[in-house]
């Protein structure tokens, strides 16, 4: 049960970040670094109220209390802060530019690294569907690499900081509304600097609507972080790593057919390897899922 309810979170999650991209094109005339500092501040401004609403403060107190008696998991939690603002930043400005496919390789390029961290870090056995997903994956983003002519810093770097974000979620025993609390307002105070003295455009100085949608920031960021919170601690890493394709998939699906943006048969086949593997191991999942209940 625990685990169906940790798929459902995870799903969640996932679907959500897919059709994010469409909400960036919305701010296409505010700057990514701008939109990096609203996410963060609306975000914390979100689960302040999330937490008065659904009476989590005590919780919250307690969880941070906790927390801070240990320098291992006070550093941790700065990690993480640093991991997803980086990931967003990065993530924005991807999008920003036209490059939703690159975007896309950076979340298809992450599963792989869940995997391998989730085998060698964190010690999760890793089954012969689950190694074989892996190798069909493997080859599809390596053919996508080559593909493009160029080396994929933009996603290598989106790829490398959720998974290490994830990660060192995966430690921290704290519930979701407090660990999204916490690191949006860690990073909040460098926010508030740069919008209110650093930016061109100062603290909210758009159009009603484009204040507004700034504003909802912190509703689409928020709500799939509290899904992937609690998903990632119902699931195994390397169960985590194989949901992630849902995301990269709906964003590639925009990107060629909403975006219009190039896309031939060598893409198709490399992402059909992808595909290959996620078929793999959720074949692979219900297999084993059938063989335990007989």
């Amino acid at each position: 049960m625990k685990k169906d309810s940790g798929l459902l979170y995870g799903f969640g999650a996932y679907i959500f970040w897919g059709f994010l991209p469409l909400y960036w094109k919305l701010l296409g005339n505010v700057g990514s670094i701008d939109i990096l500092f609203y996410r963060i501040i609306w975000s914390l401004l979100f689960m302040t109220i999330y937490l008065t609403l659904f009476r989590k403060f005590p919780t919250f107190i307690q969880e941070s209390k906790e927390l801070l008696k240990s320098r291992r998991n006070t550093l941790a939690i700065l990690a993480a802060a640093i991991f997803i603002s980086l990931n967003w930043g990065i993530y924005i400005y991807t999008v920003s530019i036209g490059q939703v496919q690159q975007a896309s390789l950076g979340y298809y390029i992450n599963p792989l690294l869940n995997v391998l961290a989730g085998s060698l870090y964190l010690k999760e056995p890793l089954s012969k569907q689950a190694k074989l997903a892996s190798l069909s994956a493997f080859a599809g983003v390596v053919l996508l690499t080559i593909q493009t002519g160029v080396f994929p810093f933009n996603s290598l770097f989106l790829a490398a900081s959720f998974c290490l974000y994830g990660l060192t979620k995966k430690q921290l025993q704290l519930s979701a509304a407090t660990s999204i609390t916490l690191e949006t307002l860690i990073m909040a105070p460098l926010g508030l600097i740069y919008l209110f003295f650093i930016s061109p455009t100062g603290f909210m100085h758009y159009p009603f609507n484009t204040n507004l949608l700034l504003v909802g920031t912190g509703i689409v960021t928020a709500i799939p972080l509290l899904l992937f919170s609690t998903a990632v601690k119902k699931l195994s890493y390397i169960t985590i790593g194989f949901l992630q394709y849902i995301n990269p998939t709906i964003m590639l699906i925009m990107a060629i057919f909403l975006f219009h943006e190039p896309y031939a048969l060598p893409q198709f086949i490399a992402f059909a390897f992808i595909w290959l593997g996620i078929l793999i191991f959720i074949i692979g999942n219900f297999i084993e899922a059938r063989t335990k209940k007989l």
